[in-house]
């Protein structure tokens, strides 16, 4: 079993709904990206997820685009966020995500993307622009040892999710509405009918919720449907607005955790 899987079925046999934190690999800034991330973990975050900055990032709403730029601008690319996801695993051995889209994987190499990810801590990919009817032969078996994390969105069929929840591993990335990434204020009664459906159907994967959570009540309203939550915008606008010590990001972390637990 992946270590991905173990993790969430260790917090939930806890009673416990995970908490993944998505951060941009190297914003706000290299230096301190590594610390930003340990004081991330010692706050509550079960999984992290590290995005690698991309120019041409589809899914991802304004927030999250403006970190990939701001990590763009420091040169920050594959190579140096492997770098930095090796100095955080020296500090702790909770799982740890990359997101990326596909050019910069092929451009590295899959063989030695996969030997290097593997090396310097990497447990799953998520790869969003891999779309299911590609899957098969994107992935083969060039991602043996890495749990490949699949999106399920609103308008997935049922026949669709169930596909979804045969191929993919770590945990099924349920996308919680239509759009791009992004600060939600309210989530109408579709939403949560929709999450209900996709969780029921799911039997192979812990499901987690991303897209649009950024608040403790936003956990405590999702929790019935999901395993885990996953949680970026509002992390990444905490960041641009936070001090050199990330107080506030951090507080919000331990209120999000913190409503994990009940």
């Amino acid at each position: 079993m992946s270590k991905i899987k173990t993790h969430l079925e260790s917090l939930n046999n806890k009673g416990e709904k995970a908490l993944t934190i998505f951060l941009t690999a190297g914003y706000p800034n290299i230096n301190s990206f590594t610390e930003l991330a340990v004081k991330v973990i010692e706050a509550g975050a079960d999984i992290l997820e590290i995005g690698l900055p991309f120019a041409d990032s589809l899914a991802d709403g304004p927030v999250i685009q403006s970190s990939y730029t701001e990590a763009l601008k420091q040169n920050v690319n594959l190579k140096l966020t492997l770098k930095l996801i090796s100095e955080i695993r020296e500090k702790t051995n909770i799982p740890i995500v990359l997101m990326s889209a596909s050019n910069p994987i092929l451009n590295y190499g899959i063989s030695k993307f996969r030997d290097d990810a593997i090396e310097l801590g990497v447990n799953g990919v998520i790869i969003p622009d891999i779309p299911l009817e590609e899957y098969d032969n994107f992935f083969q078996n060039s991602f043996d040892g890495l749990d490949t994390i699949i999106l399920t969105t609103p308008t997935s069929s049922e026949e669709r999710i169930k596909s979804i929840d045969k191929r993919s591993s770590g945990f099924l990335y349920c996308v919680s509405v239509v759009g791009t990434t992004g600060i939600r204020n309210k989530f109408d009664d579709y939403v949560l009918e929709n999450l209900e459906r996709t969780y029921k159907l799911v039997e192979n994967n812990k499901m987690q919720i991303g897209f649009g959570i950024s608040s403790g009540d936003d956990v405590k309203r999702f929790s019935p449907f999901c395993d885990g939550v996953i949680v970026g915008s509002a992390i990444i606008k905490s960041l641009s607005n936070d001090d050199s010590n990330f107080t506030n990001t951090i507080k919000l972390v331990k209120e999000l955790k913190s409503a994990c637990k009940n």
